[in-house]
Parts: structure tokens; sequence; C-alpha cells
């Protein structure tokens, strides 16, 4: 259990600081500071249970994972339920300390969803954000995988992860609000309702098509064993 707690954990803390820094403090730090609100809480989280979990933290990680080999379809699983606990937690606190602020609403406000065409925060597509949604999440996994490779230099890979979310952010973010992480568009989503609920789906089909993606490149292209 102690691994699956870890994953609530670290999951919880991603949508909370990263949705967090949206809601509460989107309007002072704009685009720039959300991303790197993301990043950060990833590259602490590697250091904080990387050691417990692997700090997948995301649904597309740990299906990557699995597909590149390196998990069973047990811890998979497990993964997954409790990531999306974490994120569902977070996302319920977020609002409670949100609805703090009189004036705010879910509808008006929004809690750090995601969103295709007339709810895309740049009015992006469907297929443009599927598309982005795809792309940024391999490139995202590609950075895991050769992070934490065996020839990689040890004691880094919670920076290249975390600047790598950054720098992924500072793209997606005009286009969907930035997923690559189903469980952080779950959560948000659960409370939003509607719209975000209805996309919801592009923010699980997008990511774990990039995911798997990236893995089959890794296994077949990359991997040394």
């Amino acid at each position: 259990m102690k691994k699956y707690l870890a994953e609530l954990i670290g999951t919880f803390v991603l949508v909370l600081i990263g949705c967090g820094s949206a809601v509460i403090a989107g309007k002072a730090i704009g685009f720039a500071g959300i991303s790197f609100a993301f990043g950060l809480a990833v590259l602490a989280m590697v250091y904080a249970i990387g050691s417990i979990s692997g700090c997948h933290i995301n649904p597309a990680i740990s299906v990557a994972m699995l597909v590149a080999g390196k998990m069973k379809w047990k811890d998979t699983l497990l993964y997954v339920v409790f990531q999306c606990i974490g994120a569902i937690i977070a996302a319920g606190i977020l609002l409670l300390i949100a609805q703090g602020l009189a004036g705010y609403s879910v509808a008006a406000n929004g809690l750090g969803q995601n969103g295709y065409g007339a709810h895309s925060p740049g009015g992006y597509s469907l297929i443009a954000c599927l598309i982005a949604e795809i792309v940024l999440t391999a490139i995202f996994l590609l950075v895991i995988f050769g992070s934490t490779s065996k020839d990689a230099p040890k004691g880094f890979a919670g920076l290249s992860i975390g600047l790598s979310l950054v720098f992924i952010h500072l793209v997606g973010i005009p286009i969907t609000g930035t997923s690559v992480n189903p469980a952080r568009s779950l959560g948000p989503a659960v409370f939003a309702g509607g719209a975000a609920l209805s996309q919801l789906w592009l923010f699980w089909v997008a990511p774990l098509v990039g995911a798997i993606i990236a893995a089959v490149i890794w296994r077949y292209g990359f991997e040394k064993e």
C-alpha cells in the first residue's frame, strides 16, 4: 500500500498546486507562472516519493511503463485508481478554498479544467487539441524514459522531468489548459461538470495514445536491453 498511497499523495499535490496556481494566482502569475507551478510540483514529488513508487502521479505514465514492460497489470491498475482518487480529493479541497473568496463560482472562474473548441483557452479546435495532447504527452514520456534510464546521470531525473513539464505547459496552456495527465483532468472536471465532463474523453484518450507511442518508440527504438 505504501506505493499506492504515495501515488495518491503525489497526484494530490500536483493537482492542488498546479490547478491551484491557475485558480487562485492565475491573474498575478500568468501562463508562465502556472507552467512553473506544475513543473515544480512534479520536480518536488519526484524527490519526495520517487524512491517509494517511482512518482508516476499520472495514468499516462503508468500505462506507458506497462507497455514498455516496466510494470505489471495489477500495479498499473491500482496506480491509476489511486492517482484519480488523489486528483479528485485535491480538486475538492481547491474548490473549498476558492469558495472562500466572495464572488467566486466554478461556472465563472473555473477550477483549472481542460477543454477544447469553445472551452479551449485560445479557442483551438478539437483536432488541434487532440494532436497537441498526443504529441506533448509523447514528448513528456520520452523525457521520462530517457531521464530514468540506466545510462542517464543519476539524481537529475527530477530536474529534467519537472522542467520538461514546464515547457510543455508553456506551449499547451493556450491550447487545452494542458493535460498530458488524465487524472489531472479528471479531478477538476468532477466538480466543474458540464463541458469539462463531456470533453473529458479527449484528456484520457490523447494522453494515453501519446504515452503508448512514446513507450513503443523507447522500447523498440532506444532501449538497450
